[in-house]
C-alpha cells in the first residue's frame, strides 16, 4: 500500500464508523478521524490525517480538540519531531467506558438536574402533583442506572468482560431467586389461610358450646 492511502477494508470501515458516529453525539468527521487512528498501526500527526482523508486542517483540527474533550485520542511527541502525533487508548474497554462517561455527562447528567429542580417546586394543582409523580419514577430509574454505571467504570477490563459474558448465566439466577421468593410468598399466603380457616372452625366450636 501506498503512503497515506487506505486500503478498501480500512476504507469501508471508516466510512461506516463516520455514519454511525452521528448516533453516538459525534459528527460525521470526528468519527472518521478516530475510526482512522483506531485502525492504524503507529500513531498519526494532523497533516497525515488531513492526507488520509482528504480533510482540511483546520476540520482535523478542530475534530481532534472533540476526540480529546471525549478522552477518545491522546497526544504524543516523537522524539525529535515537534509535532504533535495522536493515538486512541489501546484498551477497547477504555474506549467503551470513556464513551458512556461522556454520553452520561452530557446527555444524561443535565436531565438528571432538570428533574431535581422541577422536584423541589411546591406542586400548584392536581394535574403538576400526577407530573411530578411520574417525574420522581424517571428521576429514580436514572439515577439506579447511574449508580450501576458508577460502578461498572470502576471494574477491571477483565472484571467487566466476565461480567457481560455471564449475562445469560445472570438471568438464569435472577430466575431462581423470584422463583423462590414468589414461592416463598404462595406458602406464606397458604399458611396465613390455614391460620384463618382453623381460627374461624375454634370460633364456631366454640359459639355451639
Amino acid at each position: 500500500m501506498e503512503p497515506n492511502t487506505l486500503s478498501p477494508l480500512m476504507q469501508r470501515f471508516i466510512l461506516h464508523f463516520g455514519e454511525m458516529g452521528s448516533r453516538w453525539g459525534i459528527n460525521r468527521t470526528v468519527g472518521q478521524i478516530y475510526a482512522l487512528l483506531y485502525v492504524q498501526a503507529r500513531p498519526l500527526n494532523a497533516d497525515e490525517i488531513a492526507d488520509y482523508l482528504s480533510f482540511s486542517r483546520s476540520n482535523v483540527s478542530m475534530g481532534l480538540k472533540e476526540l480529546q474533550s471525549w478522552r477518545l485520542v491522546k497526544l504524543l511527541h516523537q522524539p525529535g519531531d515537534r509535532r504533535e502525533y495522536f493515538e486512541p487508548p489501546k484498551d477497547i474497554w477504555d474506549i467503551f467506558k470513556a464513551l458512556l462517561e461522556e454520553r452520561r455527562r452530557r446527555e444524561i447528567e443535565p436531565t438528571l438536574s432538570m428533574l431535581r429542580d422541577a422536584l423541589l417546586e411546591t406542586p400548584a394543582s392536581a394535574d403538576d402533583k400526577h407530573a411530578q409523580k411520574r417525574m420522581r419514577e424517571m428521576y429514580d430509574l436514572i439515577e439506579l442506572s447511574s449508580s450501576w454505571f458508577d460502578d461498572v467504570q470502576r471494574l477491571s477490563p477483565e472484571t467487566l468482560s466476565s461480567l457481560m459474558k455471564m449475562g445469560s448465566k445472570i438471568k438464569k439466577l435472577l430466575d431462581v431467586k423470584d422463583k423462590f421468593r414468589f414461592g416463598g410468598e404462595k406458602a406464606d399466603k397458604n399458611d396465613k389461610a390455614d391460620k384463618e380457616e382453623k381460627a374461624a372452625a375454634a370460633s364456631a366450636a366454640k359459639a355451639k358450646e
